[in-house]
Parts: C-alpha cells; sequence; structure tokens
C-alpha cells in the first residue's frame, strides 16, 4: 500500500565528526549568561508589535527579573525602534550593569544609523549576523563560501569604521556578537571557518571577549546534534578563553528547550531566549522552563520567577499572547491533578510535609517544585472530574474547607463526586463539591429528623455505664415518635434511645471528630460510620456548635443514607 506521506525528498543533517563526547557526562551546575530577546525577536514575531510604551513597560520588567543582557531592538530598521533605543538612554532607564544589545545588518549606512541610536548607553551588545548555510548561500545570495565570509568580514570593518570618531572610553562600551545565521544548517567546519574570521578581524582577549552565537534558527534535528555542533565548535574555535559562546534556539521540531540544555552541556556559556517561547513560527527557547529546570535541580538559574502569575499576566497583556495550559510551570494546568492516583498521592504528600521543615528536600509525587516557590498555590491545585480518585475530593474539602475526611469513609465521598461530575460531563469547581458534601451528609433530614432532643446527666445511677439520658422527640417516615434511653454520654443515651423506634438497628463501627473554623465560629464535626442488622456499612457526617451534638448528628446523617 502507497504511503499518503512520502518522506523520501527530505534527508538528515550531515553527523558532525565528534569523538569522545564529553556532553553527555556534564552536568548544568550554574547558571549562563541570559539574554532577553523579547523585545527585538520575540516582538518581531507578534501579530501586533508593541508600541514604544509597552516595550519600555517590558524592559523594566525583564529588568526586574534579573537579566542582565537585553536586546533591545533594530534600531536601524524603523522610527520606533530607534527612538525606544534613544528614550532607554536618555531618560536613564538602564541600570549601569545592563548592557542592551541591538541587532544591524553588516550595511555601512544601517552601522552609521544604529551608532546614532546607541550614542550614550551604558553597555552596548552590537550584534551583526549573515546567513551561512549552503541553501541560503545558493537561493538567497548566489555566492560561494568565500564571499560570504566576505560579508562577515567587510560588517565588521564597518563597525569598526564608525567606531574611528568615537573616544576611547566610548569604543570600550561596545562589545561585538556575530550570529552564523542558520547555524544549524551549516557545515560545522565552514562555521568555525567564518566565525574564526570574524573573531581575528574584531580582536578579543579574556578581559575583552567576542560573542559567538550559534542559533538553530531552524531547529532541523535532535537535540544531541546541536549538543555536538556545540562541542566541535568549542573545540575548534582558537582562543577559547577570549570566546563567549552562545545558544540561539528555535522550537521547530519542538525540542527547543533539550536543545540548549545540551548545548549548555556541551560548553556554552550564553543563552537568547524569550519568555514563555514567544518567536517566530514554532517560537524562540523558552528561557522560563530552562531556568526553572535549572531551579528543580538545585541550581540557582539567578533570575526571579517567585511570582510567576504575575508575571504571566504582564506578559500576556504586553503580547497579547497566551500561555497554553500545559505549559512548564506557567500553564492553568501545570498544577493539576485530573488522576485519581495523582490527586492521592499529591494530597498525602502535602500532608506528610506539613509535619517537616520548610527546607526539608522536596519529593511530593508529580510536583516537580513546590508551586509556592513560583507563586502558585495549593488551593485548587486538584480538580476534580469523572477520572478523579477518593483522595481528590477529600484533598479539596480538608485543604478548602477543614474537613478532615477519614480514608475510609473517601471512597463514598469519591464516588459520588466522580458520578457527578461524568453527569455534568466537566469537572467540578471546589464549592460544587462542598455542596455535593453537604446535600448529601449535613442537609438530609428523611426519613429521620429530630424535633426536639434534651440530654440530662445522672448522679449516681443504677448503672456505672448510664450517666446521660436524653429524651424528646423524632420523625420518622413523617411519623413523630417520642423517645427516650440512658447511656455512657449524649450520643450512646440516643442510639439507646432509637433502638425503641421504627428505625434500622445498628452499631457503631467507627467514630472522628475534630473542629473546624476559628474563634467564635468553631464547630464540631463528627464522623460515623455504622454498620446495619443486614451488614450495609454507611457513613454519616454531623456538624454543630455542640460537641455531643455532632455526634448525635452523624448518626441521624447515616440513617438518612
Amino acid at each position: 500500500m502507497k504511503a499518503h506521506m512520502d518522506a523520501s525528498k527530505y534527508k538528515p543533517i550531515a553527523d558532525i565528526p565528534l569523538t569522545n563526547r564529553k556532553w553527555p557526562a556534564a552536568k548544568i551546575t550554574k547558571a549562563p549568561v541570559w539574554c532577553s530577546v523579547d523585545l527585538r525577536d520575540g516582538n518581531q514575531a507578534l501579530i501586533d508589535p508593541m508600541g514604544i510604551e509597552t516595550k519600555l513597560a517590558f524592559f523594566d520588567l525583564l529588568v526586574k527579573i534579573g537579566f542582565k543582557e537585553l536586546e533591545i531592538g533594530f534600531p536601524s530598521a524603523s522610527d520606533t525602534e530607534y527612538e525606544f533605543c534613544r528614550r532607554l538612554i536618555e531618560e536613564n532607564r538602564i541600570p549601569e550593569d545592563v548592557t542592551i544589545q541591538v541587532l544591524c545588518q553588516a550595511r555601512e549606512k544601517l552601522v552609521k544609523k544604529t551608532m546614532e541610536a546607541i550614542k550614550g548607553a551604558p553597555g552596548v551588545i552590537f550584534h551583526i549576523y549573515n546567513s551561512t548555510s549552503p541553501a541560503q548561500r545558493k537561493y538567497t545570495f548566489g555566492k560561494s563560501k568565500e564571499e560570504i565570509i566576505k560579508i562577515a568580514v567587510d560588517g565588521v570593518k564597518c563597525i569598526q569604521d564608525c567606531m574611528k570618531d568615537l573616544s576611547e572610553d566610548e569604543r570600550k562600551k561596545i562589545r561585538l556578537e556575530y550570529s552564523p545565521e542558520s547555524f544549524s544548517m551549516t557545515e560545522i567546519d565552514y562555521a568555525v571557518e567564518i566565525c574564526e574570521a570574524v573573531k581575528n578581524q574584531w580582536g578579543c582577549s579574556p578581559d575583552n571577549k567576542i560573542i559567538l552565537n550559534l542559533p538553530t534558527t531552524v531547529e532541523c534535528a535532535t537535540p544531541n546534534v546541536y549538543a555536538d555542533q556545540i562541542e566541535y565548535f568549542a573545540s575548534h574555535i582558537t582562543n577559547r578563553d577570549s570566546v563567549i559562546i552562545s545558544t540561539h534556539c528555535h522550537n521547530d521540531r519542538g525540542t527547543g528547550v533539550a536543545s540548549c540544555e545540551l548545548g549548555l552541556m556541551a560548553g556554552a556559556d550564553r543563552v537568547e531566549g524569550c519568555l514563555f517561547g514567544n518567536g517566530e513560527r514554532t517560537g524562540n527557547l523558552d528561557i522560563v522552563t530552562v531556568a526553572l529546570n535549572m531551579f528543580s535541580q538545585g541550581v540557582d538559574p539567578e533570575l526571579d520567577f517567585h511570582n510567576l502569575p504575575d508575571l504571566a499576566d504582564a506578559y500576556m497583556e504586553f503580547t497579547k499572547m497566551e500561555i497554553f495550559p500545559r505549559t512548564p510551570y506557567a500553564g492553568g494546568l501545570a498544577y493539576t491533578a485530573l488522576s485519581g492516583g495523582h490527586q492521592d498521592a499529591i494530597a498525602k504528600g502535602f500532608a506528610a510535609r506539613s509535619k517537616m521543615d520548610k527546607n526539608a528536600v522536596w519529593d511530593v509525587p508529580y510536583l516537580l517544585i513546590d508551586p509556592h516557590d513560583i507563586g502558585r498555590k495549593y488551593e485548587g491545585i486538584i480538580r476534580i472530574n469523572s477520572q478523579s480518585g477518593k483522595g481528590g475530593a477529600s484533598f479539596i474539602l480538608e485543604h478548602n474547607y477543614g474537613y478532615a475526611i477519614p480514608k475510609t469513609m473517601q471512597p463514598a465521598i469519591g464516588d459520588l463526586v466522580k458520578a457527578a461530575s461524568d453527569k455534568a460531563q466537566r469537572e467540578l469547581k471546589t464549592d460544587e463539591i462542598l455542596d455535593l458534601f453537604k446535600s448529601q451528609w449535613l442537609g438530609k433530614k428523611s426519613p429521620l429528623a429530630i424535633i426536639d432532643l434534651a440530654e440530662t446527666h445522672l448522679e449516681g445511677g443504677s448503672k456505672p455505664n448510664e450517666n446521660v439520658a436524653c429524651r424528646g422527640v423524632i420523625s420518622w417516615n413523617g411519623e413523630k415518635i417520642s423517645i427516650g434511653g440512658k447511656g455512657n454520654g449524649p450520643l450512646d443515651s440516643f442510639c439507646s434511645a432509637l433502638k425503641a423506634t421504627p428505625a434500622p438497628k445498628f452499631s457503631i463501627t467507627a467514630f472522628h471528630e475534630h473542629s473546624v473554623g476559628q474563634g467564635n465560629d468553631t464547630s464540631a464535626v463528627a464522623y460515623v460510620q455504622i454498620e446495619k442488622d443486614g451488614g450495609e456499612m454507611v457513613w454519616g457526617v454531623g456538624q454543630s456548635s455542640n460537641v455531643g451534638r455532632a455526634g448525635i448528628d452523624a448518626v441521624v446523617s447515616a440513617l438518612n443514607q
């Protein structure tokens, strides 16, 4: 049978001639130099690019997060980009420890315009690029390898010529970044060759390093191939101690984060990317995910995401983009468990941690990091649907409303909630779960209801275990019946009184009690399991400001199931 999709026109990129790889055994032990490209690469990919005021607010947010290098735009490309750069500088918005980065093609007119835009900045990375892959050389430029190298070198010369009019102090504030665009599809030895030519023209030293940015402009292979490219490049470029190797990963294959992480393991020093993966096509690298991945391994990412929900809201306001619900860490469903087994494990993990030191090693099942560390809340962490198990609803009832459901009662609550969710064909909200619980166990007044009940404490009774007497009136299936009985407490005396009524005969097999609320609003909650004469096991719940009455109401609740 002929295949509907013919893969014969595609071929994998060439293997990297790397032996004795070191990166597979490497670990990420420190944060890289982070460079946000939200204001350039991310902005150009928006349907409606940001205006100057929005870019200024976004710049301030990125600085607050902790970025020390930010690509702010392409000043020679438009008046908006130019004016934004000037306002950052003239309004003294750039902290002394922050370096802005500007993008520019290697053309004299554009370089001169960019030089005007960055005048007076405390520090600048001048970023030039040209495409180097075989397809770009053939289709876009129609030039040989040597001619492409000349374009790159001439671009550096152009920058150097424009810098001749600057003072020595002004020249020292300008660093160079060069990107062989489409590095991921460029022959590896040629990528080294062109970067070597650029480096030699610019000049560099351990105190004045050049940034060589190696982008997966189009992600075209598995992440291990990119790691091989980075390691090969790092081991073949000369003056390695004078070079900062930078990654700039895209997400065409959905593995941008993995490519970046393996690139760091292979020797890269620096990472360019955007918040939440914004960018052309399928996006740039998601810096939030990479940083919090490091955090989950005990590595300080040196970026502050302690209030991720507010950051996500600001990002969506600035860019008019949405964050997919399944996005790691930031997505609306990132800390939601719908599976019953997951819910139960999470609930048990939180219960155990409540007795530990707050700095105990994090090991709650299914949750990679503590949601609290990034501003997420435990409330609503578990949502309830028809796939939920016994622990999920009970977790909601305890952590949101204070009802500590006995473990043996949890299946009954789980069955009730699952049936309701299945009928509604959607997940249930937390207040709906509370309403179900109350209507099932606290709201039923039939067939048994207490109309009047009083208790008397007996002194010196004939039987030592009968020190409380009760009398009153109940309703059974609408018929009023007077009752009276004795026992060792209010609950026991009430159960004794019921024996003379048409209510089913039963024995109490489990009893649990706790308080809920605070101050004047404190009440007692009792959970009673009874076994009827026929062997049926039933749970009941009672809640009252009177401790003794809570247990009695729980028995009534059980008989009304």
